[in-house]
């Protein structure tokens, strides 16, 4: 009887001693770290988008989360620790309602999903149209006395846009950025980009755009 006490409870004793210290540590500390919730902003992942189509709506791109979880996993919970994922893999052109739930929610562990606002969204699609548009260059500043702009060009002249199909069409133009011609007087170049104003849109392997402005005074004027 004493070898079974003295194997069982003294051999070893000190690691034991350790181990219990330990186990009491981590009760206590899990005892005293109560729930807590926090609500937060989280963008909204699109996956699968069929590669014909393009999202056609622009107003709805993130949701509220509140989540729930130990206090010392909520303190340093992150935006980017949670996401909301929607699986776009069954959509076709026109509108299509959207549940959102915490099922497509991905927190971390010991964290759950309370509530998320919208419970549901609309988004609607357009087949993908890819044209392409002429650069028109923006010319600002003031001109000097005497002096006016006789041409600008822009090279290259011409750009490739891509997008929702209904947005596309209504594209006449793309425009670069704006180019100070202030003080010049004969050949100025510039060099800048060219965009399309719709976020929806979106220039094909843009490039950088030379602008050229000539000027020449005001009594070359044909007359």
């Amino acid at each position: 009887m004493p070898g079974f006490f003295q194997r069982t409870f003294v051999h070893n004793i000190g690691l034991k001693i350790i181990s219990l210290l330990l186990a009491i540590g981590l009760w206590l500390a899990v005892a005293h770290d109560p729930p807590a919730e926090v609500e937060m902003k989280v963008p909204l992942e699109f996956h699968n988008l069929p590669d014909n189509l393009e999202i056609d709506s622009a107003n709805f791109t993130e949701a509220q989360i509140r989540v729930r979880g130990p206090e010392r996993v909520i303190h340093r919970l992150q935006a980017s620790d949670v996401r909301a994922e929607i699986d776009l893999a069954s959509v076709h052109p026109g509108e299509r309602t959207f549940d959102l739930n915490g099922g497509q929610v991905h927190v971390p562990q010991e964290v759950e999903v309370v509530q998320v606002i919208p419970g549901q969204f609309r988004l609607s699609f357009d087949n993908r149209e890819t044209r392409v548009v002429e650069v028109r260059p923006r010319v600002t500043g003031n001109f000097a006395s005497g002096m006016r702009m006789a041409g600008v060009t822009a090279d290259p002249p011409n750009v490739e846009i891509t997008g929702p199909r209904r947005r596309v069409d209504a594209v006449e133009a793309a425009t670069t950025d704006p180019v100070d011609v202030s003080g010049a007087v004969t050949r100025a170049s510039f060099v800048t980009q060219a965009y399309v104003p719709d976020p929806l849109i979106q220039v094909v392997h843009p490039t950088p755009i030379r602008v050229t402005v000539i000027m020449e005074r005001s009594g070359d004027e044909k007359k």
